[in-house]
């Protein structure tokens, strides 16, 4: 009874409205504005980028919508963030795996708090500076400030102090924030693209980029990209999802919202890819008519390492083409950005606020430890660009790592025993999970996972990508320097996980449970603190 009366005060969320545009808000970002824009362009060839495309949105099926079902599912029913997850689902043998979640999107988190300051950065710099109307005077003020001078480190901090107190409160008050600030950064991403359409040329960058490249097909980095970008648009393997749906209830269709919520931020991530394409070569071509799409596109693809500084050239650009009211909309754009993402990395800090707390450490003081950690963790992003593009593209793909930790987490439990016991028994109101969900999570996605980094790693040792890289070489988006981080992450928690249970073993407790095992005699009650609905 007292765990039952402990529950039913838990803190959930209490709007639909609410939970979906928290949902919303934890992955539209900078990841839709900022890195879909500037990865598609990475990917797009001389004919244009409709291949890339195709990949993406085959992989919001075959990958991110699944591994979100999977993340609702658990943390609706273990009420858990990743690492409790994990060892209340399969066991003690099993928390280096949600270690390593949980440590991947953190380590992500690090440099996107960067990204979010620059937003910062940008929205306080517009409000008193004259728009630059060329692409050499918006690469000057990005390169002026990310690059030439230590505002990345303040803006950081500040980033990472923002999402931490709206954390300190609690879910109430991320629900009421998302509810007002995902609406209109919405609206005024909208207006952005409507606008943009409307320039001249505008159509000849929109029909590059759905004119198909044939041949980019067979390049292995352009289906790595668009599984890692798809995971990180949708927010797929970050297992943020998991801590937040360990506020929901019954009455939370958690299968709608694992189906649509990700299509709707795919929607937005192509609205402001059409959106920027649209802009770069209207600009362009009205600067330099002769200029060719594939000089357009080298030019896209040199805003910064990695295209990183894509949107903060282009964005401001697009709006000094309006005039006096474009500055305006300039400033709301950037501070709607920075909202945006000041929500995203809620989330993150949630999960990790969160885990902190599942294992008894106070929200008021473990949110502290985790806002520091990520300053810390951020501070070479934020001094130089070569380490964020490097950051990103080695914690980037291993979210294709962590979705693969979820499908283990599956079959281990058994596919058709998740369906059933998180999903189609206790929903009222959702849509019920098919059978074809478990085939995708038990045989289509770890191929998919396994055929794509093999094939990856082989285009790398054979010399065919990695921007001219060897990949034996300690560089920016190499195969050594990605197997390097990746496996000193990896043998660290196995280690601290193996010597966690040696250590229990050594003190006589007869608790431990090792990979596959479920503690049968606490299961009952766990069920029913977590659907206590169903007996209301």
């Amino acid at each position: 009874m007292d765990n039952v009366e402990r529950v039913e005060e838990r803190p959930h969320f209490r709007n639909r409205l609410g939970l979906i545009c928290s949902c919303l808000g934890s992955v539209v970002g900078t990841g839709n504005i900022w890195r879909f824009p500037r990865i598609l362009a990475s990917n797009s060839e001389e004919q244009g980028g409709l291949v890339f495309l195709i990949a993406w949105v085959l992989f919001l099926v075959l990958w991110s919508s699944p591994m979100l079902l999977i993340e609702y599912g658990t943390g609706r029913y273990t009420r858990k963030a990743v690492i409790g997850s994990f060892r209340h689902i399969i066991g003690d043998g099993a928390t280096w795996c949600g270690a390593w979640i949980t440590m991947v999107t953190f380590l992500i988190s690090c440099y996107y708090s960067v990204v979010l300051g620059w937003c910062l950065y940008y929205f306080v710099y517009m409000i008193g500076h004259d728009l630059p109307e060329t692409a050499a005077e918006g690469e000057k003020i990005f390169q002026d400030f990310a690059e030439h001078s230590n505002w990345p480190i303040l803006t950081h901090a500040i980033a990472s102090s923002l999402a931490g107190l709206a954390v300190l409160r609690g879910v109430s008050t991320i629900e009421k924030t998302n509810m007002f600030l995902v609406p209109l950064l919405l609206v005024i991403i909208l207006f952005t693209f409507v606008w943009s359409l409307t320039r001249d040329y505008a159509d000849v960058g929109i029909r590059f980029l759905f004119t198909p490249h044939w041949d980019s097909f067979g390049e292995p980095r352009l289906w790595v990209d668009a599984l890692s970008q798809n995971a990180f648009d949708t927010g797929a393997g970050m297992g943020l999802m998991i801590p937040y749906a360990s506020f929901m209830t019954i009455n939370n269709n958690i299968v709608k919202y694992g189906i649509l919520i990700p299509s709707i931020n795919n929607l937005i991530s192509l609205i402001c890819g059409i959106m920027l394409f649209a802009t770069v070569f209207s600009t362009m071509i009205a600067l330099e008519p002769t200029i060719s799409k594939p000089g357009i596109l080298d030019i896209m693809k040199q805003a910064g390492p990695g295209s990183t500084g894509l949107t903060f050239i282009w964005i401001p650009v697009l709006f000094s083409t309006i005039g006096t009211f474009g500055r305006i909309l300039c400033v709301l754009f950037f501070a709607c950005l920075s909202i945006a993402g000041v929500t995203s990395l809620v989330a993150n800090v949630e999960m990790v606020t969160h885990t902190l707390y599942d294992f008894g450490v106070p929200r008021k003081f473990g949110m502290p430890c985790t806002v520091l950690l990520l300053f810390l963790g951020g501070l070479a992003s934020a001094l130089n660009l070569d380490v964020l593009t490097n950051q990103d593209f080695v914690w980037g793909f291993a979210l294709v790592i962590n979705g693969f930790m979820l499908q283990i987490m599956v079959v281990t439990y058994g596919s058709r025993k998740f369906r059933e016991e998180m999903f189609n028994r206790y929903s009222l109101g959702d849509w019920r999970l098919p059978r074809v969900w478990e085939w995708l999570v038990k045989i289509i996605a770890p191929l998919e996972a396994l055929f794509i980094i093999g094939w990856w790693a082989y285009d790398l040792i054979d010399g065919e990508a990695g921007d001219e890289e060897k990949w034996y070489e300690f560089g920016r988006e190499t195969l050594v320097i990605t197997v390097v981080q990746w496996g000193g992450l990896m043998v660290l928690l196995f280690s601290i996980n193996m010597i966690y249970l040696c250590c229990r073993r050594s003190e006589g407790e007869d608790t431990v449970r090792l990979l596959g095992q479920k503690d049968l005699e606490t299961s009952a009650t766990e069920k029913v603190i977590s659907y206590k609905d169903v007996q209301l």
